[in-house]
C-alpha cells in the first residue's frame, strides 16, 4: 500500500504566472480581489528588480503563500537600508503550518546577504492576529510615529470663500492657526511660491537642499525617487517650490494602492525639504497645499507619513499644523 505524503514546500521568487494565485490568497484576507494592485507591483518589480523582493511559498507547483517587500534607501529621514514588508499572505487552508515564518526567514536571509540592516512593516493596533504574529517573529515597535490626514481636511491656501488670510509679518514667526480667524484649515499659502511638478533638471538643486538639511549625500535615493516620478506619474506625485528664481523646497509622495493590506487608495509622503535659508516663509505649507489639491484630483482620500521621534519633533509639529493626526497604525522593525 502506498501512503500519500504532502510534497515539500519550497520558497522561490514570485513569477508573473503566479498572479492569479496571489490575488486569490490576498482576497481571502482583505475580503476583496486587488488584481490591479498586484499587476502593478509585479510589473514594477520586473522593471526594478534591485528595489523589490517578492517571494512565493510553493507546494506541488502551486503558490500557497507570498511576501512582497520594497527596498528603502532614505524614506522618512532614515539612514539605514531596509526592506519594507508590504504584503504577506498564506492560503486559508494552509495557515498554521509555519509558512509565513518560512517566507519571513527567506526574506531575512536575503537581507543579510545584501547588506540590509532591518525589516520594517506596519499594522493596525487592533489587528491582534497580525500584531501577535509580528511579536512572535521578533518584531518590536519602531520609533517612527505614523501620522495621517484626510485629503479634504488638510491645509489649503485660502479660506473656503476664496479670500486670503494675512501673512505673518515677523520673520521666523509662523501664523498661529489656533486663532479664531484661521481655524478652518483652508488657510493662507504664506508666500508666493511657484509650485510645480518636479523635473529631471531639478535634481542638483534638490540635492543641495537635502544636503543642507541632512548633512548627507543622498544622491542615489533622491535620484531614484525622481526617476520614479518621471516614469510613472500616476503613482508618484513630486513637487518643487521656487522663490527668487531658485528651488527652495521639494516634496516627494507616491500613491499607495494596496500596501499593508489596505483596500482604499492612500498617498504616502516620503520626503519633504525646505532650504533652511527660506524657513518660516510658508514654503512647506505651499508644497503641502498643492499636494492635497493634486491628490484630490487623483481621487485619493488620505495622505500619511512616518516621523522619527524624538529626532524630528519640529517636522511632527509642522505636520500637525497642516492637518495631520496620529494614525491607528503602528510601525514595527526587526533588525537583521
Amino acid at each position: 500500500m502506498q501512503i500519500a505524503t504532502k510534497s515539500e514546500v519550497t520558497i522561490r521568487a514570485l513569477a508573473r504566472h503566479d498572479l492569479d494565485a496571489v490575488v486569490t490568497i490576498d482576497a481571502e484576507t482583505s475580503g476583496r480581489p486587488r488584481r490591479a494592485y498586484f499587476e502593478r507591483r509585479l510589473a514594477v518589480a520586473l522593471k526594478q528588480p534591485e528595489l523589490h523582493v517578492q517571494l512565493a511559498a510553493v507546494d506541488d507547483g502551486e503558490p500557497i503563500g507570498c511576501i512582497l517587500a520594497r527596498r528603502t534607501l532614505g524614506e522618512f529621514g532614515r539612514t539605514r537600508p531596509g526592506l519594507r514588508i508590504e504584503v504577506i499572505g498564506v492560503r486559508a487552508d494552509r495557515k498554521g503550518e509555519g509558512i509565513g515564518a518560512r517566507l519571513l526567514d527567506a526574506l531575512h536571509r536575503y537581507a543579510a546577504r545584501h547588506g540590509i540592516a532591518e525589516l520594517r512593516t506596519a499594522a493596525r493596533w487592533d489587528d491582534h492576529r497580525m500584531v501577535g504574529w509580528l511579536d512572535g517573529m521578533g518584531f518590536a515597535l519602531a520609533p517612527d510615529r505614523i501620522v495621517e490626514c484626510g485629503v479634504g481636511e488638510g491645509y489649503r491656501a485660502e479660506r473656503s470663500d476664496g479670500s486670503e488670510l494675512p501673512l505673518p509679518q515677523t520673520p521666523g514667526h509662523e501664523t498661529n492657526y489656533g486663532t479664531p480667524e484661521s481655524n478652518d484649515f483652508e488657510r493662507v499659502q504664506g508666500t508666493r511660491c511657484d509650485v510645480r511638478p518636479m523635473s529631471p533638471e531639478d535634481l542638483p538643486q534638490i540635492l543641495r537642499i537635502d544636503r543642507g538639511i541632512t548633512g548627507q549625500d543622498r544622491t542615489a535615493y533622491i535620484a531614484g525617487k525622481l526617476g520614479e516620478a518621471m516614469d510613472d506619474s500616476a503613482i508618484r506625485v513630486s513637487l518643487t517650490a521656487r522663490l527668487d528664481g531658485a528651488i527652495v523646497g521639494f516634496l516627494m509622495a507616491r500613491a499607495d494602492l494596496g500596501d499593508f493590506g489596505r483596500v482604499d487608495p492612500v498617498a504616502v509622503l516620503d520626503t519633504v525639504g525646505v532650504d533652511p535659508a527660506y524657513g518660516h516663509r510658508g514654503v512647506g505649507h505651499a508644497l503641502v497645499s498643492t499636494l492635497f489639491g493634486n491628490l484630490g484630483a487623483l481621487q485619493i482620500d488620505r495622505l500619511e507619513t512616518a516621523v522619527l521621534t524624538p529626532e524630528n519633533l519640529g517636522l511632527l509639529g509642522f505636520l500637525h499644523d497642516v492637518g495631520f493626526h496620529h494614525s491607528q497604525r503602528l510601525s514595527f522593525v526587526r533588525p537583521v
